[in-house]
């Protein structure tokens, strides 16, 4: 079943194109990974698919359904969105888990035990609740991932968009952050695309991988079909050999050196 679909779609900051006329889906239950060069697009995209971007062309459909047909609150109780960077605030993390129970809520804001039940649950999905009298600024930064993800997860959304989750984590935090993704996935059969820097955690973490180049699709399938020394040195400009993980059956990619022109 299709959750998420773009037709003909495109996308430009100011005048300038940066997307244009792309078709893909995402289906459900599934993990996606984009990754590509800086500047190719994987953010904008991303911004788009979370109705943080109005598209220049073309649309984005949630269910066979126009994003731009539903309003912002019938949308955040579907989709989550995560952007790279967050805004620093003196909050406990339960408070900040708890506004993941907005789009849920009455316009007079009131909180049900529902909602009190449905935070503490995302509170112990992430590994939060020793932390959730804390204030936010002084956990570590896998902590404050987690955080940011639990809050995420009490909208109980059935996709969830990250953009770049493991930024300025150390390679500990970034494996615990992917870890918790994946596990959230498979327990809730939730639809993840995410953003990544990093060729070889795409490849572990996600069912599939979307390459993209200049606002273009280069690859899309399997880590096993896209993640080729071929596909790498169009995206990336890199000589690279691929060999396969084999606990994880997962293709692994060593950089080998610059393509030279």
């Amino acid at each position: 079943m299709t959750r998420l679909e773009t037709y003909d779609l495109s996308l430009k900051y100011q005048d300038k194109f940066v997307i244009q006329h792309l078709g893909i889906s995402f289906e459900k239950g599934s993990v996606y990974s984009i990754i590509g060069p800086n500047g190719c697009g994987k953010s904008t995209l991303l911004k788009a698919l979370a109705r943080q971007l109005k598209p220049a062309g073309g649309q984005v459909l949630l269910d066979s359904k126009p994003l731009s047909d539903l309003n912002g609150k019938d949308v955040a109780r579907q989709m989550s969105y995560m952007a790279q960077s967050q805004e620093p605030i003196e909050i406990t993390v339960k408070e900040l888990v708890g506004y993941g129970r907005t789009p849920h809520q009455p316009y007079w804001n009131h909180v049900s035990a529902k909602d009190r039940e449905i935070t503490d649950w995302a509170l112990e999905a992430t590994a939060l609740t020793p932390y959730e009298d804390r204030l936010l600024h002084t956990l570590s930064g896998g902590e404050r991932q987690r955080a940011w993800i639990a809050m995420a997860l009490a909208q109980q959304p059935g996709v969830l968009l990250l953009d770049e989750p493991t930024t300025y984590l150390d390679i500990a935090h970034q494996l615990e952050v992917l870890e918790l993704v994946r596990e959230l996935n498979q327990q809730l059969n939730m639809t993840v695309i995410m953003v990544l820097h990093d060729i070889n955690h795409a490849s572990i973490y996600s069912d599939y991988i979307l390459a993209m180049k200049s606002g273009r699709v280069e690859g899309y399938g399997l880590p096993s079909e896209v993640l080729t020394p071929d596909l790498l040195g169009r995206v990336f400009g890199v000589e690279a050999s691929v060999e396969t993980d084999p606990v994880r059956d997962k293709p692994i990619c060593r950089i080998t050196g610059l393509i030279k022109k």
